[in-house]
């Protein structure tokens, strides 16, 4: 007759231990090697088998170790757990760290039975971090089976390595480019989101009717929305343009998602006010519908929407969980390197003689075209107007988008009526505050509208195209003495243009004018946002080979199809704008590229160029960007510009250029009366926006999760899990002790090298599945890096990547095999001598396993994990006294201070190993406690949410495995110890 095993306890087949699962029956096993992954479950039959029940094994008191056996040991079995016994069961599995303030939205999440989340915090805290860990955890608990990311198209090869590298989700992408590859492996009515359970999805590929009514059909039970103030519009926004018709499609496709009440939304934006109420109305109507007519000047208002709702600034997280946030001391304080400020330098150049008499001409052109256009009729009128626009602007722009503009066709000169022609000339020719407008926006624009003006322009074309070069072009020049001054003091810079015959002229211009050791790249819209991407891995790595040379700088020349959402943060730390951008808050964008959390230097420097004489760029410069910079000053926070506010602002400005020239009197600008007006209720509306900014962030702060909920809970991961710097400290031990050859530069970076030809056979094998053979078979340098994004035969330095398990496991196994051959770093037993104790102090590794009762809203669950805990006592087993665990913890620094005679070692430890069954019932009441806290940390993390925490059960696996006993002996004579405790 065959004996019933229940999940969690031990069993014996084919020659090995096993943990039995709870997916089994009573006439199948699903087992899981002791210490094993969850690659390697097996399915066994008892009755054709030889299955039998089996206890973990003590450890020999022959084979010992030294001082450091214990925290290797304890390293290796933490590395192998890839689902703790807490409530967060994917934290264990993710190769990132989350800052502590990363989990707030994670822990809002878990409060709700359908998670809906309007994550609104601040550019470079990390929103894409998360959203990601909410995804990764909704889907580990089951609480979730599919996953959809909504994103601009230029973003969507990001959000797939982030969630690649970081969270082990291999979404597929679905854009205008890969859908006729991935309809081609359908089946006969197969769904493209049936088919691919984690999917990116760009917007452009939903503008289809038929892609979007399939998506609805079929849309996963999560989804992301990234830049989610794109997908909504104020209700007073004007009708009929290109921005406020995209915007009102992805509304509704939105609106649609958000009907099922089941579906999991997490909705991201860093801006979601943009100046306007209604908009941010309907944002939390997607939420939730009834938070969008919330009373939200009640408190019970802001309470309710503090559930779903998290918007903080930097200033908010830069120092999390101190005495300040309410905890009782700052033990578990985390400072944020954000950079501490940015310096900002507003730089004037000079037009040279023949650029201001060519741009004198363009605008007598200009005016000239304007009136004889308003003659013609308003079609015409508006047509001319973004004609005139686009020449002056790439007139100021370069020599070089100056000559494509003037022989290049208008995009306003095609439309039918006055409207039309506002569609089509906006865009390309004015600065829109919307990334989702940013894509295929820095063509250079045309200003030809007939034919009858094509010699004058082709005339004044050919005089643009004789200017290039320093000598000539004044600006180039002045960038060029900007660059050698940033480089000189160490500066990587980028250099953001308008167009992107810009780009390309400054990049051939700086070829071999910044130094040898200088590389140059530019990136503009030419390039796929892939391509994009691997330019600038490329200029990176061509830098990073002559690393050791300090004179090695990168600079990218960039437009703005950089400007949002790509991070460049870790390759940059300088920004120079080459052409004014007509809207602050794009130059906003441009410098959270560098500006945001993993930026090394602690100041950002910013250089705004502007042409002193040009007519525009002084005028733009004084009443935009003097009144955004002092709100922000002000506020302390920045207000996104409304796109009419900036345009109504570069029109008058614009006008008043026609009307006198560049030499007209910047005061009296703002002195006529048609635009005095004009200039009075733009600035009343925006400092309107600026306090209902300023207002939101105390009103809307985040408090439904206090920051001592989250230190409780920081603790309790740190606990099970330990840190970034335990698994370098781990890798860099356990390969010096397996022979390795490690080559650690203690640069600063963390990152080393390491050659495995010495290191055991087992190894070798292991590392050649994870890194390739031919690495390991030439003994070639394995770069170990700190960062998770690592390529082809390099490891990443956190507890999931394949090589660092494959170390973990061999030290493992070694540990636990005392006939491995070869060097074993780790040892399950040890006897120290050393002055960090006074009495005799025993240190035991225990591996605890609790069977789980998961229930969630599509049924219960049933878990094995594991949990390994160190427990210490002072003194003989029989009369135990047990040191707290922080106490117990604190013994693996210790060092020896003294050698232990060999047999003194081994009657120790004989003493501790025979006294085990005298601590058998403080094991197993440290286990039920162990599984009390473990119940009431499910518990508290979803409290709000009856639910799911009904059926939840925690229930302990005894015996318990005693991985490791470690002895540490006081360093002084053995006659001045009393017998009991000698």
């Amino acid at each position: 007759m065959s004996l019933t095993y229940t999940a969690g306890s031990l069993v014996a087949a084919r020659g090995r231990e096993w943990v039995v699962l709870p997916e089994s029956a009573s006439d199948m096993l699903v087992l899981r090697p002791l210490g094993g992954s969850e690659d390697d479950i097996a399915a066994v039959f008892p009755a054709f088998e030889d299955v039998r029940p089996a206890e973990f094994a003590a450890p020999s008191p022959t084979d010992l170790g030294d001082q450091r056996a214990a925290g290797l040991l304890r390293t290796a079995l933490r590395i192998g757990f890839r689902s703790g016994a807490g409530p967060f069961r994917s934290l264990a599995s993710i190769a990132v760290e989350p800052r502590a303030y990363q989990l707030v939205p994670l822990l809002m999440a878990l409060r709700q039975r359908t998670v809906r989340l309007l994550i609104s915090d601040d550019v470079g805290i990390g929103k894409t971090v998360e959203a990601g860990l909410i995804a990764k955890e909704l889907l580990a608990q089951g609480e979730a089976t599919r996953l959809a990311v909504l994103c601009s198209p230029a973003l969507a090869e990001q959000w797939q390595g982030e969630l690649r590298e970081k969270f082990g989700i291999d979404a597929e992408l679905v854009l205008a480019s890969t859908v006729t590859r991935l309809e081609r492996g359908l089946e006969l009515g197969q769904s493209l989101f049936d088919k691919h359970p984690y999917t990116i999805i760009s917007t452009d590929f939903i503008k289809s009717t038929r892609h979007r009514e399939d998506f609805v059909r079929n849309c996963p039970d999560l989804v992301i929305v990234d830049e989610a103030h794109s997908c909504v519009a104020a209700d007073d926004s004007g009708q009929g343009t290109a921005s406020s018709s995209s915007n009102q499609l992805r509304y509704e496709l939105l609106r649609r998602i958000s009907a099922d009440a089941d579906r999991h939304l997490l909705l991201l934006t860093a801006t979601p006010h943009s100046g306007k109420e209604s908009a941010f109305r309907n944002l939390l109507g997607l939420v939730r519908p009834e938070l969008a007519t919330l009373n939200l000047e009640t408190p019970a208002g802001r309470a309710k929407l503090a559930e779903y709702f998290v918007a903080r600034k930097r200033a908010d997280v830069r120092i999390y969980l101190t005495k300040e946030d309410g905890l009782s001391d700052d033990s578990l304080a985390e400072r944020t390197a954000f950079p501490s400020d940015r310096w900002t330098k507003d730089e004037p150049y000079k037009l040279s003689p023949a650029y201001r008499a060519l741009l004198d001409d363009a605008i007598a052109y200009a005016r000239d075209r304007v009136q004889a256009a308003g003659e013609q009729g308003r079609r015409e009128a508006r047509v001319a107007w973004w004609s005139v626009i686009a020449l002056l602007r790439s007139m100021v722009s370069s020599p070089a988008a100056a000559a494509q503009t003037l022989k290049t066709r208008s995009e306003s000169a095609a439309a039918r009526t006055a409207q039309e022609a506002d569609v089509l000339g906006a865009p390309v020719a004015a600065d829109s505050a919307e990334n989702d407008r940013l894509e295929g926006m820095d063509v250079a624009p045309g200003a030809a509208e007939s034919e009858e003006a094509g010699a004058r322009l082709l005339e004044l074309s050919q005089r643009a195209a004789e200017l290039v070069g320093p000598a000539e072009d004044a600006k180039l020049k002045a960038l060029t003495k900007h660059l050698k001054s940033l480089i000189a003091e160490g500066y990587h810079p980028i250099v953001f243009c308008r167009y992107i015959p810009t780009a390309e002229y400054l990049a051939t211009q700086l070829e071999g004018k910044l130094g040898k050791k200088t590389k140059i790249a530019a990136v503009t819209g030419t390039l796929s946002p892939q391509q994009r991407l691997e330019r600038i891995e490329q200029l990176a790595a061509e830098s990073a080979e002559e690393a050791g040379d300090p004179a090695v700088r990168r600079v990218l020349i960039a437009t703005d199809c950089l400007s949002e959402g790509v991070n460049l943060q870790h390759h940059f730390d300088a920004v120079v704008h080459y052409d004014l951008a007509w809207n602050p808050t794009r130059h906003d964008q441009r410098e959270g590229r560098v500006d945001r959390y993993g930026q090394k230097r602690d100041q950002v420097r910013v250089i705004t160029m502007f042409g002193e004489d040009n007519g525009i760029d002084g005028k733009v410069l004084e009443v935009l960007f003097a009144k955004h910079r002092q709100i922000k000053k002000d506020l302390g926070i920045s207000v996104s510009v409304p796109d009419e506010t900036a345009s109504g602002v570069t029109d008058a400005v614009v006008e008043w250029l026609l009307l006198h020239g560049r030499q007209g009197s910047q005061e009296s600008l703002f002195e006529l009366d048609s635009h005095q007006e004009s200039f009075e209720r733009i600035e009343r509306e925006w400092s309107s926006a600026a306090e209902r900014e300023k207002t939101s962030q105390s009103k809307y702060a985040q408090r439904s999760i206090h920051p001592e909920e989250v230190a409780r809970e920081v603790a309790a991961v740190r606990a099970a899990l330990g840190g970034a710097d335990e698994v370098r400290d781990f890798a860099l031990e356990a390969l010096r002790d397996l022979d390795a050859l490690v080559r650690d530069p203690r640069d600063g970076s963390g990152d080393f090298t390491a050659q495995a030809g010495g290191a055991p056979a087992g190894l070798r094998d292991a590392l050649a599945a994870t890194l390739g053979g031919r690495l390991i078979e030439e003994d070639r340098e394995i770069p170990f890096r700190t960062t998770p994004a690592v390529g082809r035969g390099e490891a990443a330095l956190v507890r999931t990547d394949p090589a660092i398990g494959a170390i973990a496991s061999y030290v493992l196994d070694s540990a636990l095999d005392a006939n491995t051959p070869g060097p074993r770093p780790a040892r399950r037993c040890g006897v120290v001598t050393t002055d960090a104790v006074t009495i005799r102090t025993t240190l035991l590794l225990v591996r605890y396993r609790f069977h789980l009762t998961l229930p969630s809203r599509t049924g219960e669950r049933q878990l094995v994990a594991e949990d390994a805990r160190l427990l210490a006592y002072e003194g003989m087993p029989s009369r135990a006294r047990w040191l707290d665990d922080e106490a117990a913890a604190a013994l693996l620094a210790a060092r020896a201070s003294a050698n232990t005679h060999e047999q003194l070692a081994r009657n120790q430890i004989g003493r501790a190993l025979d006294g085990l069954p005298d601590l058998a019932g403080h094991l197993t009441e440290y286990g039920t406690s162990l599984a009390a806290e473990l119940d009431a940390s499910h518990r508290r993390v979803r409290k709000a949410n009856e639910e799911i925490v009904r059926g939840l059960k925690v229930v302990p696996q005894e015996p318990a495995d005693v991985l490791g006993v470690y002895v540490y002996l006081p360093q002084q004579p053995a006659s001045t110890v009393s017998g009991a405790e000698a």
